[in-house]
């Protein structure tokens, strides 16, 4: 049996292959706590290296080795949309990743979603829980929490949760500093300098 290179159209890292981006984003989506451009490319730099994310590209109708990089900025993810790459998952496969910038305007503060697509997941072989309302992975939670304390060592932000498509369910003003204890998403959850992460727990 031969199994399929990393970058061919069966693998989780083809992005020409539209199943890789399908089914819904598996996020880690980070609270900004400003409106400002250099707080959210602070944030999205950080994070970008937290996670080794590997290239970053604007055009999802490519492979990476056919269209030329582009600059990891907010003018990017402005220009395209969403910034597109590959990153390693704990299991060791190669899967196509992706940012995309939430902007709060005058209202709210600014969001970053970084994300796996669960089209590549379940490629991937990714376990996860079934019988539930939502996709959610243990492995994926702990290692994007591991992403998201990495990226607050660098830079702070107000407030990270993780899960299935999570971005605006809550934010810091809602939690006021308290962590709930009833949690059916993860949350990375800062007290002055000291991040603390709560595992999902139902």
């Amino acid at each position: 049996m031969t199994l399929p290179h990393d970058h061919g159209m069966t693998s989780p890292a083809a992005f020409r292959d539209r199943t890789n981006w399908s089914e819904g984003y598996y996020e880690l989506a980070i609270e900004v706590g400003s409106n400002d451009d250099a707080r959210i490319q602070a944030v999205l730099s950080a994070l970008w290296s937290a996670a080794d994310v590997h290239g970053c590209f604007g055009r999802r109708d490519r492979e990476p080795e056919e269209q030329d990089p582009v600059p990891c900025t907010v003018d990017s993810l402005t220009e395209f949309g969403h910034l597109s790459g590959r990153v390693r998952l704990p299991t060791g496969h190669l899967t196509v990743c992706g940012c995309v910038a939430i902007r709060g305007g005058d209202e709210s503060s600014d969001w970053l979603d970084f994300y796996v697509p669960l089209g590549a997941l379940d490629k991937a072989g990714v376990a996860y829980w079934d019988g539930r309302p939502f996709f959610r992975s243990d492995v994926m939670d702990e290692w994007l929490a591991a992403i998201g304390t990495e990226t607050f060592t660098s830079t702070s932000f107000s407030l990270g949760v993780i899960g299935f498509e999570v971005s605006g369910c809550t934010d810091a003003s809602a939690l006021a500093g308290r962590m709930p204890k009833t949690r059916d998403i993860g949350y990375l959850l800062p007290r002055g300098d000291v991040l603390h992460y709560g595992a999902a727990n139902t």
